[in-house]
Parts: C-alpha cells; structure tokens; sequence
C-alpha cells in the first residue's frame, strides 16, 4: 500500500488504519471488560466477496453500535469466530468498511468528525432535522456516495435512521438494494442502550451483557421483489416488525426508553 494511497472518498489509508488502531484499542474494553459482548453468527464474514455487500441493522446509540461492528467485522477476518479477545486483531483493518451515517450527527463536535473519517457515508436525513419534522428531497449525491462505497467495499447502514425502536423502515434502503444488488447481512444488536448513553460515548452502567447476531445473507429477488417486500423483508430480518411488539409490550418499550435517559446523568 502506497504511503498516501486514498480511498475513493479521498480519505488517506494510513492514516485512517492509525485511526482505526487507536480508536480500536481505546473503545475494546467497553465490549470485552466493562461489558461483555455476546457474538453470534461472525463466521459468515470470511465467505462474502471483498465488495458489493450490504449490513442491515437495528440502532441503539449514535456511535457504540457501528464501534463494536469495526471490532467483530475486523476480529473474524482474522481468525477470532465470535469473539474479540486480544485486539490485536486491529493491526490490519478491513479498510473498505464503511457506515452510513446522518451528516448532521457526524458534524456535532470534533469527536464526531474524527469517527467519520473511520468510514462515515454522511447523508441528510430527508425526515428529520435538528430535532423537527421535515420532509425534503434524497439528495442524488447521497445515494451516489453509498453505490461508490458498495463499489469498493462493505457498508453498515441502520434502515430505520433512528435509535428508538420500532420505527418503521426507510424504504430508501430498498431502494438501494434493488438498484445495486447487494449480499444483504442483516444484524440484530442488543444491550447497548442500557449500556452507553444516546450517543454511545459516556457508559452508564457496568456488567451489561451486549449482544450482535449476525444472521445468513437475505433471500431477494432484486428484478421482482417490490419495494414493500423488501422492506418487509428487513424489518423481520433486524426484528423491527410491528408483529415483535406482541412479545415486547410497548409501554415496556417507553418506560425503559425514558428511564435510560434519566440515567444518563447518574454516572
């Protein structure tokens, strides 16, 4: 690898590796120490091609959950099967991992920009801006910046653009796999809301055990499958479909939602 090689985002390899090492070693006990991180299904990733694939998952902080994806991703292509034991593992990153993320959240203070130089796609949100409701246009730059990092490698996205659960689906994602015809991997992630605070920055409690199912790619039929079989063929695949809150009372949902937020301050 050349010295100041970048990668088609303009971003310098080597620096964004150095970036990803420190940021790694700095965030691993947070997953393997104050909390534990329970890993299913990480096997796949040593079969899937090096582009053109698709990780669809569920959101529950604005950082915490894409950090711990950079570790699991990164420890099974190097041999660690469910497990992130050892961080080594970070001295040779995936560097075509990207996630797509809100511009918005990755301009808010410098810790936010460091992090998007990881691999952030930032897009505006077409629904929601600076805490009110809007309704505007895709921009065509956006999804132009998701084909060329499908293109060059992999890319995490969150489809329901929110960390509160049960929110429907973007059908902006559908959209994209039906066009581009990525693998569809979708993940399925837990414990990190009563871990971290909103953003994923600050640990609120200690001794949570988080978890990330990582499930087999998506059966899709991209010429003849319509946009709302797709999308519900994602909201069953992260578990966000209406039909999981018969297993999961929704003013269970809202209490723990605002106690978490009370807590934030307790620690």
């Amino acid at each position: 690898m050349g010295l100041f090689k970048r990668n088609p985002f303009g971003h310098t390899l080597i620096f964004k590796k150095w970036l990803i090492r420190i940021m790694g070693g700095l965030t691993h006990r947070r997953y393997r120490g104050f909390n534990e991180l329970k890993i299913e299904g990480s096997e796949i990733f040593k079969d899937l091609p090096d582009n053109n694939v698709l990780f669809v998952s569920n959101h529950q902080t604005y950082f915490a959950d894409v950090v711990a994806m950079f570790h699991v991703f990164n420890a099974s292509l190097s041999g660690r099967v469910d497990s992130i034991k050892n961080v080594g593992y970070l001295w040779n990153p995936k560097l075509n991992l990207y996630y797509v993320a809100a511009k918005e959240t990755m301009n808010a203070g410098f810790l936010a920009k460091l992090l998007s130089y990881a691999g952030a796609i930032t897009v505006e949100r077409t629904w929601r801006s600076k805490g009110e409701d809007i309704n505007r246009q895709v921009k065509m730059s956006d999804i132009t910046n998701i084909s060329r990092a499908l293109d060059d490698g992999w890319v995490i996205t969150f489809p329901q653009g929110t960390t509160k659960p049960f929110k429907p689906i973007r059908k902006g994602t559908a959209h994209i796999i039906k066009k581009y015809k990525p693998i569809v991997i979708p993940i399925v992630i837990d414990g990190f809301r009563r871990s971290f605070d909103k953003k994923g920055v600050v640990i609120k409690k200690k001794g949570i055990l988080q978890s990330m199912v990582i499930k087999k790619a998506l059966d899709i039929d991209y010429d003849n499958d319509t946009i709302a079989e797709i999308v519900e063929k994602l909201e069953y695949a992260i578990e966000q479909h209406p039909s999981f809150l018969k297993v999961i009372p929704q003013d269970v949902l809202e209490a723990e939602e605002e106690l978490n937020e009370k807590r934030r301050w307790e620690y």
